[in-house]
Parts: C-alpha cells; structure tokens; sequence
C-alpha cells in the first residue's frame, strides 16, 4: 500500500444472537399455511393437482359406462332407441366430465374416475423461505470489497454501503426475516450488486445522479414469496440488481 493510502475495509455488523433462537433442527423445516414447506433457506411451492373432471378417459372407461347402459336397458330403465343414443355419444366422449350425463339420471352408478395424479413441486416454484436468525444489518465497502452470499438472513432492514468499492449481495440462497425486507443500497463512485432468484417479488425504487440505478429485475415472484423492496442512490457510481438462477436449479434442467 503506497504511503497516505486509507486501509481497506469490508465490515459485516452483526448483533448479538437473539435469545431463545429456534434450534437448527426446527429452523431446517418449517410447515407454511395452504401445504407450503420450507426446509432450510426455501420455500417449496407445492402446485395444484388438475381436475380429475377434465382428465382424458380411456377406451375402457367408456365400456364401463356402455355395460352400465346396457344393464339399464335390461332392466327396462332406458329404451332401445334411448340406449342407441347414448351410446353414439358416449363414444364420442374424450374427459372424466363428458361420461357424466349419459348415466346421471340412472340410480346406484358410478361414473369412472381418474387415479389421483401427485401434486409435482417444479425447481422453479422454490420461493425464498420466511424466517430465522439475522446474523448482519449491513456491509459496507471504502475502496475495497464486501461480499455476502450462501445461507444468511436477509433482515427487515437492511444498509450496503460502497464508497469508491464494492457489495456484493447474493440472495439465491438466503432467507428473510419477515415477508417485507429493504435494502437501502448507496452506491458513491463505487458500486453495489444484488443477486436475486428469479421466484422473489422486487420493488426497485432508487434514484441515479451522473449514476445508474438498474430496474430491470423490478417485478412479482411466485406466490407466497417475500417482497424485498430496494432503494437509495447512485451518485456516479452504480446499483445492479439482476436475477440469476441458483446453481442448483441450473444442474436440473436437461441438456
């Protein structure tokens, strides 16, 4: 370092650990209104299963309604031409729905039904999880760098600060400490980046003198994911924020 330098610094503050945190155990699993799940820094998404109603119907399926038709038929509660009739269209029949009239009115029958299909959680429905001990409230680089990234606690509030430098700030794999977090990022000739998965819900609202201020990544994530609202300046410097895929989810997809 040449002689009159200021020193490098890259500060994390971190308060005292809260009493009676939640054991780790407790923390690892966390069971969310509506069947969510989250199990460590995630929230998984669990999608709807279809309508069994709307379901495709197989050829069998259709010769167990037709038997039940004849069935009717023999025992005198349709007549042949009521039988004939129904059988043309139930031929005609595609879903689990379009069995359903042609034995509506026929008493003691059961329509066919689909097998239950399981619900199916896709990568991209993992929502950042809500929840957990804030370890840090703020970094702050003076001509040098500050990198926070890996399994942390985004807290309520939260301040980056880089003056001729750079923060650095991936949230692929935190969690947050309530369902609305900010970070009030301050970019002086310096610059600060901010990783966000592309399942969080964004609001950018800073402002940019002779700097950038980036809104790109600015938009809704998946339901029941935190909103993280980011704000503050960039004077001559600027404020990156971009969604980026975990690694892990980019090793699932095929190719």
């Amino acid at each position: 370092m040449r002689r009159g330098a200021v020193p490098l610094l890259g500060v994390h503050a971190a308060p005292a650990a809260a009493a009676g945190a939640a054991p780790a155990a407790e923390r690892a699993f966390r069971q969310f209104p509506g069947g969510a799940v989250a199990r460590g820094p995630r929230l998984l998404v669990v999608s709807e299963q279809p309508d069994p109603m709307s379901m495709r119907a197989s050829d069998a399926d259709r010769e167990r309604v037709a038997q039940v038709l004849h069935k009717a038929m023999s025992e005198g509660r349709l007549t042949v031409s009521e039988l004939d009739e129904r059988l043309a269209g139930l031929y005609q029949a595609k879903t689990f729905g379009e069995l359903v009239p042609f034995t509506r009115d026929l008493p003691d029958v059961q329509t066919p039904m689909p097998a239950p299909v399981p619900a199916v959680a896709q990568p991209s429905q993992f929502a950042p999880a809500v929840g957990g001990m804030v370890t840090s409230s703020n970094s702050v680089a003076i001509m040098s760098q500050s990198v926070r990234s890996g399994q942390w606690v985004v807290p309520a509030s939260y301040a980056a600060s880089a003056f001729w430098g750079e923060v650095r700030l991936d949230l692929r794999e935190a969690s947050f400490e309530s369902a609305e977090c900010t970070i009030t990022a301050t970019a002086i000739m310096a610059g600060v980046k901010i990783i966000v998965p592309p399942e969080l819900t964004v609001r950018i609202d800073g402002v940019g003198i002779m700097g950038e201020f980036q809104r790109g990544a600015d938009g809704p994530g998946v339901p029941g994911s935190p909103v993280l609202r980011i704000t503050g300046l960039a004077l001559m410097g600027a404020v990156e924020v971009r969604r980026k895929p975990r690694k892990s989810d980019r090793r699932q997809i095929p190719g």
